[in-house]
């Protein structure tokens, strides 16, 4: 064994021993409520496809009508030879959708991310930025020229103290989540608000876990508290059911952007055929309440019976729903015993979660049925007398 693999297998080593180790699980077909996962027949409670969408026969067609028009592969950057009607027709309903000027397209939404907050704030601004933030918010406030301040997980006091600390810099910005994916917790955008405007400060949001699933229309957690701020951040890739992220804000915003983001500029754009798939989506979401009533009705009864069986659950009225168990080990080794009775719902473990808050993150879609929810209910009951929880 070379020098650089031996090294590379000491530390992966301690890796197995902290109980941090990860690998993939292969799943067969498209994605449903229960899937063949490793050879076996599973019922998947940790998707982010919260309204079904991805396997959805409206978005397959859309994708294949496109396929045969555009071909596979887009062959380039927005800026070269990747941008087709179909990118510019999404961005307009992107725009539509969230009620804005404009839309820009990247190809994932940790990309957009790291366009917006590598590109935007200076050597001479400050980042407030929750403690708790997707870690694509987390590297893209690394990669900025400008501060970084880490306030308490949606504490507005400790933000408004921070901000009131925070004269000397020549522009502030407010960065969180909407909703954030391991707690499944809302952030009070419009206490948020309040305080950029009193403190001069400008708001990005990413809304990845909102989109689809709060708000009129399922427009997301902005909707949701009627506000706008200065930068809205999205993905394709959970409730949309397809692929890719996108920022909504003012034109002067997307025209900066789209000279100025290094992760759009020299990144291969999406397929078209991805883009079909979302633009149909997205049309589906603004029409079908349908849907996100049965997706909400779906996340409180499992968070109620969770709760009355004594656990500890997270999280306001959202898909997320992250059951606490504490120890890695024990988070591990209820995975395990998930898994044995069919429930694919992986251990979240630290780094993506803090030491001594192992958990169980169930996701919920709205094609999850009551035979299905009643499964995980009971093994859940058998899972906590072991534990010793009270029930």
């Amino acid at each position: 064994m070379s020098a650089f693999n031996h090294w590379l297998q000491q530390r992966l080593t301690k890796t197995k021993e902290a109980g941090l180790y990860r690998e993939c699980r292969t799943m067969h077909g498209a994605p449903r409520p229960e899937m063949v996962v490793e050879g076996e027949r599973q019922l998947v409670f940790s998707s982010n496809n919260y309204l079904g969408l991805a396997g959805d026969s409206r978005l397959v067609a859309a994708a294949e009508n496109a396929l045969q028009a555009f071909g596979v592969g887009s062959s380039g950057s927005r800026l070269t030879t990747g941008h087709t009607t179909w990118h510019k027709k999404l961005e307009e309903t992107l725009a539509a959708f969230k009620q804005t000027e404009a839309a820009l397209l990247f190809s994932s939404g940790y990309l957009a991310n790291i366009g917006v907050l590598s590109s935007l704030p200076t050597q001479q601004d400050v980042i407030f930025s929750d403690q708790f933030n997707h870690a694509s918010i987390i590297d893209g406030c690394r990669l900025s020229k400008a501060k970084t301040v880490v306030y308490r997980h949606v504490d507005m006091d400790d933000l408004e103290e921070k901000l009131a600390q925070a004269t000397t810099y020549e522009r502030r910005f407010i960065v969180t989540d909407g909703v954030f994916s391991m707690d499944g917790t809302i952030a009070p955008l419009d206490q948020t608000m309040q305080l950029a405007e009193r403190y001069d400060a400008f708001v990005i949001v990413d809304d990845a876990h909102g989109t689809g699933v709060l708000g009129e229309h399922g427009r997301g957690t902005c909707a949701y508290f009627q506000v706008k701020p200065h930068v809205l951040i999205g993905t394709l890739s959970k409730a949309v059911g397809a692929e890719g992220g996108y920022v909504a804000g003012s034109r002067a915003l997307i025209d900066f952007l789209r000279n100025h983001a290094r992760s759009f500029i020299f990144q291969t754009s999406l397929p078209p055929a991805i883009c079909a798939a979302a633009d149909a989506a997205l049309e589906i979401i603004a029409h079908d309440e349908e849907k996100r009533h049965r997706l909400a009705k779906n996340a409180r009864e499992i968070r109620t019976r969770l709760q009355e069986l004594g656990y500890t659950v997270y999280g306001d009225n959202t898909p997320i729903i992250p059951v606490i168990i504490g120890a890695t080990d024990q988070a591990v080794r209820v995975a395990k015993q998930l898994q044995d009775v069919g429930i694919y719902a992986p251990a979240i473990r630290p780094p993506t979660v803090p030491d001594g808050e192992s958990r169980i993150r169930l996701t919920v879609t709205a094609d999850h049925c009551d035979a299905h929810i009643a499964h995980l209910i009971t093994t859940f009951q058998e899972i906590g007398t072991e534990l010793r929880q009270p029930l």
